[in-house]
């Protein structure tokens, strides 16, 4: 028999610290150990109590979550869950090793309190098998072709579209890949498992850290050369061609390999659509949306990459891809930059 989840609560709602006790002990999975009013109660505890997993609140009294986290994680490095309202400075925490976040629901609303509910137990369930990145490792220099100045891409190069799947941990591992990438790149779509909201956000974020152009996603959008297109939350988005272009499709369909936006949908759809003249890459994720996309995109005569176990979070989607030989090549977060870029320099 497995033994339950160890999770540890830093909230200073009393009623919302009740309503995750209460509901979390329901599952006989988990097991709440403990709970702190604030950041300097949940600091003394934590090492003692040696928890699995830790749900901490954005908006607290003296510290703040965010804040508290970028604190703790470097001395005693433990999952943490941010449980955050719409708040941009969520990434923020992201960049400093928080495994994932759920928003905060409007406890007035049944519903929403129980989708929550249903959620953060599934991130608990993701954040005890993670991998906790509080550092990046220095990574090595991308070897462009220089001939008095960066090489540019061939006509071949600019029909190619990049398509990037990504879950838990891919928030920053496909920023990691993005601000290494020229601003003439061909045309990138990406698929975050990624609250409605939360996407906006992410993409202008991008958009300050890279060189290309980043923005959510709309439909009938284009995909062009220097510019990279967010799937937006709870919507699925998948690859159509109209004569010699191709655009976005964002539509609200059932979810698919258990999420919308469903990485799946988009790398099937490329495969569909694009064939050849597509890269797809696949990074850290629990479960398998996208492997069986990207075996088609593969099959297709599609260029493939799959991130490597040491470099994931939670090494579960680019492991089944891996297993199931949907991928060309495997390598660390930091070096698929490097990897794709020689493959479009390649293209003549």
């Amino acid at each position: 028999m497995n033994e339950k989840i160890r999770v540890f609560i830093v909230d200073d709602s009393l009623l919302f610290r009740k309503v995750l006790i209460d509901n979390l002990s329901q599952n006989p999975n988990i097991e709440v150990i403990g709970y702190a009013m604030d950041a300097y109660d949940a600091e003394r505890k934590i090492p003692l109590l040696k928890p699995d997993v830790v749900t901490v609140d954005v908006e607290m009294p003296r510290l703040n979550g965010i804040d508290f986290v970028k604190k703790l994680l470097p001395n005693y490095q433990v999952p943490v869950i941010l449980v955050s309202s719409l708040d941009l400075n969520v990434f923020d925490a992201l960049s400093a090793g928080v495994v994932d976040f759920v928003r905060k629901p409007d406890m007035t609303t049944g519903n929403h309190t129980n989708l929550f509910l249903k959620t953060l137990m599934s991130k608990i369930y993701i954040a005890s098998r993670a991998k906790i990145k509080v550092s990046s490792v220095p990574r090595p220099p991308i070897n462009l072709p220089v001939t008095g100045g960066v090489k540019p891409f061939g006509p071949f190069a600019y029909q190619t579209i990049i398509a990037i799947g990504a879950s838990t941990g891919g928030t920053e591992a496909t920023l990691q890949v993005l601000k290494d990438l020229p601003e003439d790149t061909p045309g990138i779509v990406v698929t975050q498992h990624m609250p409605e909201g939360f996407t906006k956000m992410y993409a202008d974020r991008l958009n300050r850290l890279c060189h290309m152009k980043v923005k959510e996603a709309q439909s009938g959008d284009v995909i062009e050369r220097g510019q990279v297109l967010i799937a937006p939350g709870d919507f699925q988005m998948k690859v159509v061609r109209i004569g010699s272009r191709y655009s976005v499709n964002c539509y609200s369909g059932e979810k698919v390999s258990g999420h919308r936006p469903s990485v799946d949908v988009l790398f099937q759809s490329i495969a569909d659509t694009a064939g050849s003249s597509s890269v797809g890459i696949i990074m850290t994720g629990m479960g398998r949306d996208g492997a069986d996309g990207l075996l088609n995109m593969k099959k297709k005569g599609a260029f493939t990459i799959g991130q490597d176990a040491e470099s994931c979070v939670v090494y579960g989607m680019p492991m089944v891809a891996f297993n199931i030989g949907a991928v060309t090549k495997q390598v660390s977060c930091s070096n698929i930059s490097n990897v794709l870029l020689k493959h479009l320099y390649s293209l003549s």
